[in-house]
């Protein structure tokens, strides 16, 4: 388990403003922050080194790349025996279709979001994939219909 960074103000705000644009400069961030750009450098780095800054990603409009049609699966396994999970596991993290993967509680073992171009990619995603993968038992599935809110943000 790994261990909860104690964080001051001024990485909180640092934070806040790497989420909202990581491809800010170090000056401006300093500006920003009322630092030197060492400072802020080193804070960074700081951050990085403690895990607290996982990476730095791209976020892609959905519709521009063709893959606007999102689902949420929630797949039941057949049994919950440690093996059947860890084999799904492994085999789920190998589907590119699939953008998060939760193990969760309740009726269903597992919450996948998938993106796809449209249902027709959809069929083909369950069909040749996902219904291929060991020890799945059934699937339920909900179609997005708009989205109203997504955020990658924390607020700390």
């Amino acid at each position: 388990m790994s261990q909860i960074v104690k964080l001051d103000p001024v990485d909180r705000k640092l934070l806040e403003l790497l989420q909202n644009d990581a491809k800010q400069t170090t000056k401006a961030l300093a500006l920003k922050l009322n630092l030197s750009k060492t400072a802020v450098y080193e804070r960074i780095r700081k951050l990085e080194k403690q895990e607290v800054i996982q990476k730095y990603t791209a976020l892609l409009d959905r519709r521009k790349t063709n893959m606007a049609f999102v689902v949420f699966c929630h797949v039941r396994l057949t049994q919950h025996i440690k093996e059947q999970l860890t084999g799904f596991e492994e085999q789920v993290v190998q589907l590119p279709e699939v953008l998060e993967c939760y193990h969760v509680s309740g009726d269903y073992d597992y919450m996948l979001k998938i993106n796809v171009a449209d249902m027709e990619a959809y069929r083909e995603f369950m069909t040749s994939k996902l219904t291929t993968l060991s020890h799945i038992g059934s699937t339920h599935s909900v179609f997005m219909i708009e989205e109203v809110k997504s955020t990658t943000v924390l607020k700390l």
